[in-house]
């Protein structure tokens, strides 16, 4: 079992930017999505004051599930991530070398409701369906206990 597993559940902090590796091929594992998630751990002090902790995490989905972030995934949106840490360092333009800890995700779920997510596409609205009556069959009224 790999130590640097992580599971996260929290709120987008921006719309993800989302980035092909070859700008001509829009296949699956050329797409990589990037975004901050935040996570509030919520606690009593010793006064018995409640107090909030937030942390970001930067994440990085790629492939199919980095399609689904594109499509689904917006500002606010809440998800569940499981995935691992890295930890990468890069030159920036000042250059000094900068390092980021990123979370690379393996799962994602989104647990927002559908109207929560603004990104979600619009779909064509349905009536509901009229609700069925249900056959309690004959004496089915004694089963109940009220």
């Amino acid at each position: 079992m790999a130590l640097n597993k992580v599971m996260l559940i929290g709120n987008v902090g921006g719309d993800p930017e989302v980035r092909y590796l070859e700008p001509n091929n829009t296949q699956n594992q050329s797409r990589v999505a990037s975004f901050r998630l935040a996570t509030t751990e919520r606690y009593r002090d010793r006064n018995n004051e409640l107090r909030e902790v937030t942390e970001w995490h930067n994440i990085v989905v790629w492939g199919r599930n980095a399609e689904v972030v594109e499509k689904y995934v917006r500002k606010g949106a809440t998800l569940y991530i499981e995935g691992s840490i890295r930890s990468r360092s890069f030159d920036g333009k000042d250059g000094q070398k900068h390092f980021v800890t990123e979370i690379r995700t393996d799962n994602l779920q989104i647990l927002s409701k559908r109207q929560d997510a603004p990104a979600a596409p619009a779909q064509p609205s349905q009536p509901a369906p009229a609700p069925q009556p249900i056959d309690l069959g004959a004496g089915a009224d004694d089963d109940f206990p009220f």
